[in-house]
């Protein structure tokens, strides 16, 4: 979406440009692959943002043709589903359990204000220990695969609900709490899969498919790629993963090398199931915090749009994260899914009797970027040399950060742009988006 949102920025402003992609499909994650009458997403996908310039965007794309659906979204703990957020919603777990988060809570609102020296200092400071220790805190080993006392809190953002105490009372003596979840409702293509949203800029774009950059001549302004072509460039604007990106330059100096190599993210393992019933679910994801299960993430493509599995059909996407510096996957993607059938038959998501009609692992190798507390001072080391040899970055995996469809689309045309706003006559220059 970031190299998209550069080529749609030059484009505007009569900068032609050519976009280069790895695979034999353009859009990057952004993708969407059908199989056996099934699409998937890479990961799920859909459109929650409030930028109106976008949303038109992308309704453009699609001529219109989406749906608008209401996020239903659960937690599965210990053999409770409770509905998200969580900290609003504690009736009817425990008593005891419910009686402490609600003691540390309170204390946590009345406490003087903490000194905030990782994420797991900011949840006890915002929901009291009992809470932070019970839930969030033993997602984040799940899904980030370190622990929340190695994290920062620069990725949090709206992600995670600051309640009031009249909130969580509320939700602890009474089911029903409002939903104030920061997804309230999304848009999703009603055909083909998210990727369709990326249509107009397909239309738009000079898209060079199966061109793997393998070296980056900054000096000579040239790329090889592993297909044995060179071309030359004018300017470079790289959603490439950092690290692969410094690996792709001779003469990067040490430091820079060794900065990049601490840069952590997580590698996602995706197994896609299709299951002989309409009815699997009728919520759009769930959480899932126990350690037993090894997802951490459940997401049902059939509540997003009908269209996107056969006529009677459901199908399950399960996410299941490991990252080559905390918590490195060792054999293949397709010994999980077994695994992922028990853990959802356990967890009452599958039928013992229902039937299994598709079955699918698949490798993402860079997924969420893991903001560890060595994440701030080796992104400055690596960027600070990228700018200083004339390479612009964007996207998740080039600005290193948490970002959503939107915000990955923006951080690819802020990029472009900083190239417009130095040429002097920018209509008479080409440009080039790798």
């Amino acid at each position: 979406m970031a190299g998209l949102g550069a080529a749609h920025r030059l484009k505007e402003t009569g900068l032609p440009a050519v976009l280069f992609d790895k695979n034999p499909y353009p859009g990057g994650h952004t993708a969407s692959h059908a199989s056996e009458g099934f699409v998937f997403d890479e990961g799920p996908h859909v459109s929650f943002t409030s930028d109106e310039r976008f949303r038109a965007l992308l309704s453009q794309s699609v001529g219109g043709n989406y749906l608008q659906v209401d996020a239903q979204i659960n937690n599965y703990w210990q053999g409770y589903w409770i509905r998200h957020p969580a900290i609003t919603n504690l009736h009817g777990l425990p008593s005891d359990l419910v009686v402490r988060i609600l003691q540390d809570f309170i204390a946590s609102q009345n406490a003087p204000q903490p000194v905030i020296n990782n994420y797991l200092d900011w949840l006890v400071a915002s929901y009291g220990r009992t809470f932070a220790e019970t839930f969030p805190a033993r997602y984040t080993v799940k899904y980030h695969t370190t622990t929340a006392e190695n994290l920062s809190t620069d990725w949090l953002g709206p992600r995670l609900y600051r309640a009031s105490l009249e909130e969580v009372l509320r939700g602890a003596v009474a089911p029903g709490s409002p939903n104030i979840h920061y997804v309230q409702d999304y848009r999703y293509p009603a055909q083909g899969g998210f990727a369709s949203y990326l249509e107009l800029f397909r239309r738009q774009s000079d898209i060079r498919l199966s061109h793997e950059v393998v070296r980056i001549d900054w000096r000579r302004r040239e790329l090889s790629f592993a297909n044995g072509s060179v071309v030359e460039y004018d300017h470079l604007i790289s959603s490439v993963p950092l690290p692969d990106l410094i690996g792709m330059i001779p003469g990067t100096p040490p430091d820079v090398t060794a900065a990049a190599e601490q840069l952590a993210c997580t590698t996602l393992v995706l197994v896609n199931l299709g299951v002989a019933r309409s009815d699997v679910s009728s919520h759009s994801w769930n959480y899932y915090y126990d350690e037993e299960f090894p997802f951490s993430r459940v997401s049902y493509p059939r509540v997003m749009s009908p269209n996107v599995v056969p006529e009677g059909m459901s199908s399950i996407q399960a996410e299941l994260y490991f990252s080559r510096k905390y918590r490195p996957l060792t054999g293949a993607p397709e010994a999980w899914i077994d695994p992922v059938i028990d853990g959802l038959r356990r967890s009452g998501v599958l039928r013992q009797d229902d039937r299994i009609t598709f079955r699918q692992a698949l490798l993402v190798p860079y997924a969420n970027i893991i903001f560890d507390l060595d994440r701030e001072a080796s992104l400055r080391t690596v960027h600070g040399y990228l700018d200083s040899i004339g390479v612009r970055y964007c996207g998740r995996y080039g600005d290193w950060g948490y970002l959503w469809t939107d915000e990955a689309f923006r951080s690819g045309e802020n990029a472009a742009q900083g190239i417009v706003d130095r040429l002097d006559t920018p209509t008479s220059l080409s440009t080039t988006a790798a």
